[in-house]
């Protein structure tokens, strides 16, 4: 299995998506809810907010031409919430999506 190491300063996946595809890192759950309740691990809902971990070279159209990307790894996006397949390489959770899957920019 592909591994990720982390070092102190940034996290470096070996993974390289292809095509249009994004490797997302979820960022953390709501741990209280909106009233001041702690919610245990079983009643909190995935995050739906992630930072672009790495990103594809872009789409290839029928025509041959390739487009770029629009977003770029270190970004935190927005992206549907039954988007994308999970992978967990080295006990850490990442979401594999389509670009077409990411509904914002977070900035």
């Amino acid at each position: 299995m592909t591994t990720a190491t982390a070092s102190a300063s940034k996290t470096s996946l070996k993974l390289k998506p292809l095509g249009d595809r994004v490797i997302v890192e979820r960022l953390g759950a709501k741990e209280k809810s909106q009233g001041g309740l702690y919610l245990p691990d079983t009643a909190q809902e995935k995050p739906q907010e992630g930072k672009v971990m790495a990103v594809g070279p872009g789409k290839t159209l029928k025509s041959g031409k390739l487009v770029a990307p629009t977003v770029k790894a270190g970004d935190r996006i927005l992206f549907g919430k039954y988007s994308g397949s999970e992978l967990k390489v080295d006990d850490k959770e990442y979401v594999f999506l389509n670009e077409d899957d990411i509904l914002a920019i977070i900035t």
